[in-house]
């Protein structure tokens, strides 16, 4: 005997896989405001949100193509770039004196000593507050500079020149 409960469907978001829900309540629950980041084939994406009733609110954006303007000439989605996207975005967030985030990695996992950790790491080395595990999840200081390449010593030189305008 066929029952008469109509057919549910869930969220459109939802269906085309791009917002995994129950992920999002647990975040929003924090009442502080998101750090959202995206790996794509050619960049790093970061942008800190906070939720409103209206929809949500862009705090802070940064992508790694903008490290091009600051001297950086090389790959845009590696871990020297992801790290440094992190840096950036930071320092924007301190200077606007935001008090700190939850990470929203999204659908992908927080891998140990993979991009969204080097990110993470230029997070915190910012002196944002972003709460983590420990200390070694994040990929060591060589492999963030690059110092691991081939030609390494013109990246390392770039990473280090692209760090201190950062800085200031």
């Amino acid at each position: 005997m066929a029952t008469k409960k109509p057919k549910t469907i869930p969220y459109r978001r939802k269906r085309e896989g791009k917002t995994n829900y129950t992920k999002r309540l647990k975040l929003l629950l924090s009442k502080k405001p998101r750090l959202v980041v995206r790996l794509t084939n050619t960049q790093v994406i970061a942008q800190l949100i906070e939720f409103s009733s209206e929809g949500d609110k862009v705090l802070v954006s940064v992508d790694s193509s903008t490290l091009k303007n600051m001297g950086w000439n090389h790959s845009f989605k590696n871990r020297s770039a992801a790290y440094l996207a992190g840096l950036l975005l930071g320092k924007k967030a301190v200077e606007k004196k935001l008090e700190g985030a939850v990470l929203d990695t999204g659908f992908k996992l927080l891998m140990k000593k993979g991009k969204l950790t080097a990110f993470l790491k230029g997070v915190i080395d910012s002196g944002f507050t972003v709460p983590y595990g420990s200390e070694e999840i994040f990929p060591d200081e060589e492999t963030i500079a690059g110092k691991h390449i081939i030609n390494q010593e013109k990246i390392t030189e770039e990473f280090n020149q692209v760090k201190a305008k950062i800085m200031g």
